[in-house]
């Protein structure tokens, strides 16, 4: 691999002034102030201002708005929603390191965001206990060298773009020294949030890994896609890197058949493939986004209907103790017509 060279990146610059007052957004977006409204200290309000761009002044529905906003539904107590819904606690052998699934791990690299979605499964994830040091990054690397049924590394958090180009760059190289890792999967926001963040230096040390690479990019609708998303989605399939999609089903986002229709063509047009739709982790806090899995089959029906099947994400559901993501049975509600 060769050597990169880091210079100080003006996406830090934007990152470092997202909003994080609620007051402020609804000016920014020409909105009346809300007489009550919901500022929480815990998990706040996070958005950059290049996502605020994209959403509908004066629209208090808008769908990117509604991924954001912290709303008081978020204080209230549902059965069946926990602070940890995938049982992650369990499966965390080493700071750092989620190991759930046999040929593949997940290292939470950071704790950090760019935005701060409010149906996260890991708002209540503890950070503090699991960000890796130094001594954590060498212990991470010997349990997978260690380990020769892992085949895949998973770089999350947090966002793994949050951290800067020169940490992002030891773990790829480190993980590039592991003989039996076959790919590296960057599950990430930051194009469609920042897309500042796909600098020179970054595209430069994706082309370089020896690994495959495979960027996972998190979209929920055609409205976060734009021509600088476009721009920056050619680059790294430029730069060798295999670009996929996952979306959460969200209750008054993209619950819809048309809305899911046009997020595949779009994504498609950019050179996305439609890869995962996730039925909505149960994480306390989220209630007030999920929708019966009768209608999500609904949704998917039509979906099969209306597009191809390579523009068909497919349908499923993480669920704890599960070696695997679980396929949703399509079959378990009778279709409605």
């Amino acid at each position: 691999m060769t050597d990169i060279f880091f210079n100080s990146p003006n996406w830090q610059k934007e990152l470092a002034s997202a909003v994080g007052d609620v007051a402020t957004l609804y000016e920014l977006l020409d909105l009346p102030l809300p007489s009550q409204y919901h500022a929480p200290k815990k998990f706040p309000l996070r958005v950059p201002h290049a996502f605020i761009a994209k959403m509908k002044k004066g629209d208090p529905n808008d769908p990117l708005l509604l991924q954001v906003l912290p709303d008081i539904a978020e204080t209230l107590p549902v059965a069946g929603y926990t602070t940890d819904p995938l049982d992650e606690n369990n499966h965390n052998p080493i700071k750092g390191l989620i190991h759930k699934y046999q040929s593949r791990a997940l290292i939470t690299v950071t704790g950090a965001c760019a935005v701060h979605c409010r149906y996260c499964f890991r708002q209540h994830f503890d950070y503090g206990a699991n960000l890796p040091n130094g001594e954590d990054v060498r212990q991470i690397c010997d349990y997978i060298s260690n380990d020769k049924n892992i085949n895949e590394v998973l770089l999350s958090g947090g966002d793994p773009l949050n951290i800067n180009n020169r940490r992002f760059n030891e773990w790829i190289l480190s993980l590039s020294n592991i003989h039996h890792i076959k790919t590296i999967r960057i599950h990430t926001r930051m194009p469609a949030i920042l897309p500042s963040r796909i600098d020179d230096e970054l595209l430069a040390i994706l082309a370089d890994c020896p690994k495959n690479i495979v960027m996972v990019l998190h979209i929920n609708h055609a409205n976060e896609i734009d021509d600088v998303l476009a721009k920056k989605c050619q680059q790294l399939k430029n730069s060798g890197v295999v670009l996929l999609n996952q979306s959460v089903l969200l209750k008054g986002v993209n619950d819809d058949v048309e809305t899911l229709c046009q997020l595949s063509h779009r994504l498609f047009d950019i050179g996305v493939i439609p890869y995962y739709l996730h039925i909505l982790d149960k994480v306390a806090g989220s209630a007030h986004f999920d929708l019966p899995i009768e209608r999500a089959i609904e949704i998917y029906w039509q979906l099969l209907e209306k597009l191809s099947g390579y523009l068909v994400p497919k349908l499923v559901q993480e669920i704890a103790g599960e070696p695997y993501k679980v396929p949703i049975d399509v079959y378990q509600f009778q279709r409605c017509t």
